[in-house]
């Protein structure tokens, strides 16, 4: 790759959606000689053009299958490059549904989190809580939480479950996706995403009526413990690793495990990936730091979640500018891209020691630009210490051998009554990664200021932790080539219906 963080967007973006998959891609070759291959592909939300777009899976398998995209609408380059690379995308739209459709999938998702009940479903809960604000709003909360209480197991899911799907059908809006199935011929209908994929539902059901086989993708290692229930009852699903397939298969006793494939995510491809590498220098000048310093890299949360967070970000560039001799650390900061509150730019324009580079998303459908990924990618290569709140990039920078603080102590704005940043430690999720010794967490100030000094004065004094958490967590997933196992395990399930017919 060449200077791409400053060329053209236009380009990026073309060259991005016209991945060409390798000779050594091994995929499955054979075709029944009368019908080819037909996957249609929801594209629900924009992080799904990022893992399946930009990495090459939708390129792997346009290769080798005929590919139909419903999908959002992101912005004007990246619909166009879209088209021009598969030619005609549907829109992914949703219909207004009745209200008694609306209102059995809320008691439906309510009975699922108190039936989980993790810490991330407790706390889930909490925000929903919070949410409501006027008397009106808290009674209708406590009556929905009323009827969702009796149903809070097993047997209360599977009857609430069948009781929403027998709705759906019966007053579905309109058969637009059917009328345009019968047109496509799919043999395979994949959603990109099974959760913030609302306006999917009705796409994957009407196929599911019409008995075309369905596949979905678990978006994130926290979903199943943190999100909502999975609706549909999808015939596949493909996963990051063993330890999502074990929590599949325990939550939902209707999946069996040859219906669960473990690929890996593409989302990690671009990190194992030379041509998106910029060397030191390069890469410095793009952000405006000092390539003969070292760089901490503190990636931010949401701002519901973390609220307060700016006092973090400030404090941390103060233990950093009391740290002596001439290669004194400079703090950068990834602002999430999905936060769009604008909460960090009083101390973007008062402290300039901070830096606070671009964070290339949409704001439309929050849809990570191209170039984000090759951003975030250097941005971890070259960082020296990695600081977060409980983030998923932990995981990426002990991807990458970087030493990880986590924030476990709240902003003096924000009260432990009100929310507790070590709350988040002891998410389902996230617990067995402090559990296993590769990430510090700090629960104080103070701590921090010694952490952050232990860190860059011994970096590699939890390298044996990070790199048996992530052989563990990722298996040998982490290869660069996991679009390419995403796009053969489509190809084959998309054939068994060839095959069969």
């Amino acid at each position: 790759m060449s200077n791409s963080l400053s060329l053209n967007r236009r380009r990026i973006v073309a060259k991005a959606v016209r991945q060409v998959v390798s000779s050594e891609s091994a995929q499955p070759q054979n075709q029944t000689a009368d019908r080819r291959r037909s996957i249609v592909a929801l594209i629900p939300r924009g992080e799904v053009i990022r893992n399946f777009v930009y990495s090459g899976t939708f390129g792997a398998l346009s290769a080798d299958a005929d590919l139909n995209l419903l999908t959002i609408e992101a912005n004007r380059e990246i619909d166009a490059a879209l088209r021009e690379q598969f030619g005609t995308t549907f829109p992914l739209v949703e219909n207004p549904e009745r209200w008694v459709v609306r209102f059995q999938r809320e008691i439906l998702d309510l009975s699922h989190n108190r039936w989980v009940w993790s810490r991330a479903a407790q706390e889930r809960h909490r925000l929903r809580d919070a949410e409501a604000v006027t008397i009106a709003e808290k009674s209708k909360r406590f009556v929905k939480k009323s009827l969702a209480l009796p149903f809070a197991n097993r047997a209360g899911l599977d009857f609430l479950g069948s009781l929403e799907r027998t709705s759906s059908r019966l007053f579905r809006p309109d058969r637009h996706y059917e009328e345009l199935y019968r047109e496509l011929k799919p043999t395979l209908v994949f959603n990109g995403s099974h959760v913030h994929s609302r306006n999917a539902i009705q796409a994957v059901q009407a196929a599911q009526w019409m008995g075309i086989p369905t596949a979905t993708f678990i978006f994130s290692w926290d979903n199943l413990t943190s999100q909502g229930r999975i609706t549909l009852p999808y015939d596949h699903f493909l996963v990051w690793n063993q330890s999502l397939k074990r929590q599949l298969l325990e939550m939902y006793d209707w999946i069996r495990e040859d219906q669960v494939f473990v690929t890996g995510t593409p989302q990690f491809d671009f990190h194992f990936d030379p041509k998106y590498y910029l060397d030191r220098h390069e890469y410095c000048r793009s952000v405006g730091a000092d390539p003969a310093r070292p760089i901490v890299l503190y990636t931010t949360g949401m701002a519901n979640h973390m609220p307060g967070e700016p006092e973090i970000v400030e404090q941390i560039a103060d233990m950093l500018n009391k740290r002596s001799g001439d290669a004194r650390p400079q703090l950068l900061v990834r602002v999430y891209g999905k936060d769009r509150t604008g909460r960090f730019d009083e101390l973007k324009g008062r402290r300039r020691d901070i830096l606070f580079p671009d964070v290339s998303w949409e704001s439309s459908w929050l849809t990570p630009k191209p170039e984000d990924s090759p951003a975030l990618v250097n941005a971890l290569r070259h960082c020296s210490l990695g600081i977060n709140v409980a983030s998923t990039v932990s995981l990426e920078l002990c991807m990458f051998n970087r030493p990880v603080i986590n924030v476990g102590y709240n902003p003096e704005s924000v009260p432990t009554e009100v929310l507790s940043y070590a709350d988040y430690y002891e998410f389902d999720h996230y617990r067995p990664i402090v559990e296993s010794g590769a990430v510090s967490v700090a629960h104080d100030p103070e701590e921090m200021r010694r952490l952050i000094n232990e860190a860059l004065d011994a970096p590699d004094a939890r390298l044996c932790e990070r790199t048996k958490l992530i052989r563990k967590m990722f298996g040998s997933t982490l290869d660069g080539r996991s679009h390419l196992r995403v796009a053969e395990v489509l190809l084959e399930l998309a054939d068994r219906e060839v095959r069969q017919d």
